[in-house]
């Protein structure tokens, strides 16, 4: 059954927003600290890095074809690995760029995909709706509430 194109837009504008909130005004020492294993900076590349491929699929599922990416979970880990490599030396200021531009590019996906390209049924691992980023917001807004050292 085909996603609702409208709902979906909205789950992804919801998802950043509050993303955005969490994140908005972290000082320099908060932006560098380790939030579950990575940088808050290295959590919204990766979040970046899942907007982009996501975007694709949509595109190339609507075009017709199948899947590039219904990949095991060690074949996930392995991906976001190689992002997180590949991105974390990027500054936060190219990140909040990064995160702003793949959302739009989803965002832009969703808004062109065909009846085949809301269908959630013809996606792998970067699947058409997802929870990803509410749990990393999570993770973040878990570190904003802790009380200071």
């Amino acid at each position: 059954m085909p996603e609702d194109r409208d709902q979906l837009s909205r789950h992804y504008l919801a998802s950043r927003r509050e993303l955005l909130a969490v994140i908005r005004d972290l000082t320099e020492e908060q932006r560098a600290a380790v939030v579950d294993g990575w940088a808050v900076g290295d959590h919204l590349s990766h979040i970046v890095a899942w907007d982009e491929l996501r975007a694709s699929e949509i595109g190339r599922i609507s075009a017709g074809f199948e899947s590039a990416w219904r990949l095991s979970d060690d074949q996930g880990d392995i991906y976001s690995s190689l992002c997180y490599e590949a991105r974390r030396e990027h500054s936060f200021e190219q990140v909040l760029w990064e995160l702003e531009s793949s959302r739009e590019r989803l965002l832009d996906a969703i808004a062109a995909a065909t009846e085949r390209g809301l269908d959630p049924s013809h996606y792998g691992e970067a699947g058409l709706r997802s929870v990803h980023e509410v749990e990393h917001t999570q993770w973040l807004k878990r570190y904003r509430e802790r009380p200071a050292d």
